[in-house]
């Protein structure tokens, strides 16, 4: 399985602050012919921007979409139009937009706007997890399995080929807690048996399991040792060039 590294820059940066951090991914080492594949979503207003300014080896992501076609509906962003503006993969289902109490989005919305992607030709980066209550209550494979259901009743077998699953606990992302490398395997492991039991054994050999939630240089080569961590999802550090030494962690695979 490639090693796949996503950042994502969620509602930061401006057009100076983000045109300098490109400035120092770009001076980084190539990852062209190298096992392992690195996409940067930055906000809507900055796509055309990033994939302008953006090194050609790092992929371009959306940090989520539209539920359907074009149409009359104001502040929303097609799939369509995703593609035009040059976006390889899009995150779907972050817990923000999942909990925020202004977004609270339901697994039946993640599950379509999956399958919504997947039609268009985009690559999903399907973000499941547990918050801290339900991790207290033994509740974590039981929220993950339930959130990959919703998705798996969405789309074919064959679909599962542009999905990218993201495990992220709610309670370790931007708080600086982190899942142990054995609890980051422990729900890799489950997740990857779930989809084996209830898709097929040949996806969930195929399938890339990330790891989000305070991922950072420091704890990155760790996580990456483990037996079904496939890549990371980042999100602060990926504001930084310390991304750059995350995206390297794909050489303990090696």
């Amino acid at each position: 399985r490639t090693f796949f590294v996503g950042g994502n820059w969620k509602c930061n940066g401006t057009k100076e602050s983000l045109g300098a951090l490109m400035e120092k991914l770009n001076a980084g080492p190539t990852v062209e012919g190298s096992p392992v594949e690195v996409a940067l979503a930055p906000p809507f207003p900055y796509l055309e921007f990033t994939r302008a300014g953006l090194r050609k080896d790092f992929l371009l992501a959306a940090q989520d979409c539209w539920v359907g076609e074009e149409g009359a509906y104001t502040g929303e962003v097609s799939v369509r139009m995703l593609r035009d503006l040059g976006c390889d993969h899009v995150i779907i289902g972050h817990s923000e937009r999942r909990h925020l109490p202004e977004i609270k989005e339901t697994d039946e919305i993640v599950a379509r706007k999956t399958s919504v992607a997947i039609k268009a030709g985009i690559t999903v980066v399907l973000c499941i997890g547990e918050l801290l209550e339900e991790r207290e209550a033994g509740q974590t494979f039981a929220v993950c399995e339930r959130q990959l259901k919703a998705v798996a009743e969405a789309v074919t077998s064959e679909e599962w080929a542009s999905i990218v699953v993201a495990y992220e606990p709610v309670w370790a992302i931007g708080t600086g807690k982190v899942a142990t490398p054995k609890q980051a395997q422990e729900v890799h492991h489950a997740v990857r048996d779930w989809i084996k039991t209830n898709v097929s054994p040949e996806v969930a050999d195929a399938v890339r399991i990330l790891y989000g939630g305070s991922v950072s240089k420091d704890n990155c080569r760790e996580l990456a040792r483990q037996l079904d961590v496939d890549g990371f999802l980042v999100g602060g550090a990926s504001l930084k060039p310390d991304f750059l030494e995350i995206v390297d962690s794909h050489k303990e695979k090696l």
